[in-house]
C-alpha cells in the first residue's frame, strides 16, 4: 500500500514513543485521580477549591506552549536533518526562557490568588481554601516550566522513557506527601488542602532538579553547555516563538474559553460543580493514548521532514490514527457502562454521583473524534503548522464550549448535562476541520 515504507517498523517506533508517554501521562492522571479522592473525602468545598486553583495551571501550560512546542518541532526537525550542535541549543535557548516567563508567572499568580478564585464564581468557603491552595502552589509554576522544557526536549530526540522513569519517581512521591500532609499520618499536622498544595510544589521542584541533571548522564541524547546558553541568539528564539506563540495563543483560546465554560457551570452551584470537576477527574484517563500518540506523531513527523521523508511522515500520522480511535473508541465504552462505579470511586455523596454518572456517559461519545483532534494536532504541530490549529480552536471552542454553553445552561437552564453536550460537538468539528487540513498536505512544505 505504502511503497518503500516498513510499516511493521513504523508501528513499532510509534508504539517505542507512545507508550513510555502514555504511562507517564496516566500516572500523572491517576495521581491527579487520588489527590481528588483523598480531597474529595474533606468535602464539596474543598473539592471545588482544588478545582478553581487548578485552572491557573492549565492557563500556565497554554502560556509554557509557546516555548514546549516550539522548541520539540525545532529539535526533532534538526535531529532528523543530523544537526545535533543546534539541537542543543534551541534547548539552552529554551531553558533561558523559561526561567524568565516561569518567575513572572508565578508572581503574578501569587499576587492575584483571590481575585482568580473570586473571578471563577467561587463561594466564600471556597475562596477561602482556593487562595490558600493556590499561593502554595505557585512557587512550583517555574519548575513546571522548566520540567516540561527539558520533557519536551527528549521527546524531540526520540527519548520518551527517560521523562517517564523520573515522571513516575516524581508522581508516586506526590501521592505519597499527599496522604502524609492531607491527612496527618508519621506525625505530621493534618493540613486539608494546603497539604495537597505543599506536596505538588515539593514534587514539581524534585522532578525539575532531576530532569536537568539527567541531560548531563553519558547515554542522554541531547544536552547543553554555555555555548548553547551565550552569545544569546535572538533569531533562534525567534524560530522557536514564530512556531510556538500559535500553539501558545491556541491553548490559551481553550483555556480562556474553559474559564467561561467554569463560570458557566458554576452558576448551577457547589453540589453541580463537584459533579462537574469529579467527572473531568474520572474521564481523563481515557484519553492518555491520544496524549501518547499525539507525542509520538509530532516527534515522527518532524524527524522524517528533517530527513526529507514527507510520506513517511504523513503514514506515521495515519497509522497513529488506527491505533488511537481503536483504544479511546473501548474507553468511551467503559465510560459509558460504568459511569457510577467510577463516580463512588470519588465520593458518596447520591447527587455528585447521579449528576457525574450522566457527564461520564455523554463524553463516552466524544472519545473517537478526540483521538482524532490530539493526533492529527501533534502531526501538524511537529510539522510546524500551529496557525492552523489555533484557528480552528479559536473557532470551535467559543462557538460551543462558550456561547452555546450559556445559551443552553443559563438561557434555557438546561443543567449540566447540556454544558457537556456542547463538548461532544465541540470534538466532532475539530476533527473534521483538522482532518481536511492533513488530508491537503500543505504542512509538509513549512520551513521552520
Amino acid at each position: 500500500m505504502h511503497i518503500g515504507l516498513n510499516l511493521s517498523r513504523l508501528k513499532r517506533e510509534i508504539l517505542f514513543l507512545a507508550l513510555p508517554a502514555i504511562a507517564e501521562q496516566t500516572l500523572l492522571t491517576i495521581t491527579q485521580i487520588v489527590d481528588m479522592i483523598m480531597v474529595g473525602r474533606l468535602g464539596a468545598e474543598a473539592v471545588a477549591a482544588v478545582g478553581f486553583s487548578m485552572q491557573p495551571t492549565f492557563f500556565g501550560n497554554a502560556i509554557f506552549a509557546a516555548i514546549s512546542v516550539g522548541a520539540v518541532a525545532l529539535i526533532s526537525r534538526f535531529i532528523g536533518a543530523n544537526e545535533q550542535e543546534l539541537a542543543s541549543k534551541v534547548l539552552g535557548h529554551s531553558l533561558l526562557v523559561s526561567i524568565f516567563v516561569g518567575s513572572i508567572f508565578s508572581i503574578v499568580v501569587f499576587l492575584t490568588s483571590e481575585k482568580i478564585i473570586v473571578f471563577l464564581g467561587g463561594e466564600p468557603e471556597v475562596i477561602s481554601l482556593g487562595t490558600s491552595y493556590l499561593k502554595i502552589l505557585t512557587p512550583s509554576f517555574l519548575f513546571m516550566l522548566l520540567s516540561l522544557t527539558i520533557t519536551s526536549a527528549m521527546r524531540g530526540v526520540g527519548d520518551t522513557t527517560l521523562p517517564m522513569k523520573i515522571n513516575v519517581f516524581v508522581n508516586i512521591l506526590n501521592i505519597l506527601g499527599n496522604y502524609i500532609l492531607i491527612f496527618g499520618k508519621f506525625g505530621f499536622p493534618a493540613l486539608g488542602v494546603n497539604g495537597a498544595a505543599i506536596s505538588t510544589t515539593i514534587s514539581r521542584i524534585i522532578g525539575a532538579i532531576m530532569l536537568f541533571f539527567s541531560l548531563y548522564r553519558e547515554k542522554s541524547k541531547i544536552s547543553i553547555s554555555l555555548q548553547d546558553l551565550f552569545p544569546f541568539d535572538i533569531s533562534l528564539v525567534s524560530r522557536i516563538m514564530n512556531i510556538g506563540i500559535p500553539a501558545s495563543m491556541e491553548h490559551l483560546t481553550m483555556r480562556i474559553a474553559i474559564i467561561f465554560y467554569v463560570k458557566i457551570v458554576s452558576s448551577l452551584g457547589t453540589t453541580a460543580y463537584a459533579a462537574h470537576q469529579i467527572a473531568i477527574n474520572a474521564e481523563s484517563i481515557s484519553y492518555m493514548p491520544g496524549f501518547g500518540l499525539a507525542i509520538a506523531a509530532t516527534t515522527l513527523v518532524g524527524q522524517n521532514l528533517g530527513a526529507n521523508k514527507p510520506k513517511r511522515a504523513e503514514v506515521s500520522v495515519y497509522e497513529s490514527l488506527k491505533i488511537g480511535a481503536i483504544i479511546m473508541g473501548v474507553m468511551g465504552l467503559v465510560l459509558f457502562i460504568f459511569p457510577n462505579f467510577l463516580m463512588t470511586i470519588y465520593t458518596d455523596d447520591p447527587e455528585i454521583i447521579q449528576l457525574g454518572a450522566t457527564c461520564l456517559r455523554i463524553t463516552a461519545f466524544e472519545q473517537i473524534p478526540m483521538a482524532v483532534s490530539m493526533i492529527i494536532t501533534g502531526g501538524l504541530r511537529g510539522a510546524g503548522d500551529t496557525k492552523f490549529i489555533f484557528y480552528v480552536t479559536l473557532f470551535s471552542t467559543w462557538l460551543f464550549r462558550v456561547v452555546l454553553s450559556y445559551i443552553m445552561v443559563v438561557r434555557y437552564n438546561l443543567g449540566l448535562s447540556a454544558a457537556w453536550i456542547t463538548t461532544i460537538i465541540d470534538w466532532f468539528v475539530r476533527a473534521i476541520l483538522l482532518s481536511r487540513r492533513f488530508k491537503q498536505g500543505d504542512w509538509k512544505n513549512i520551513t521552520v
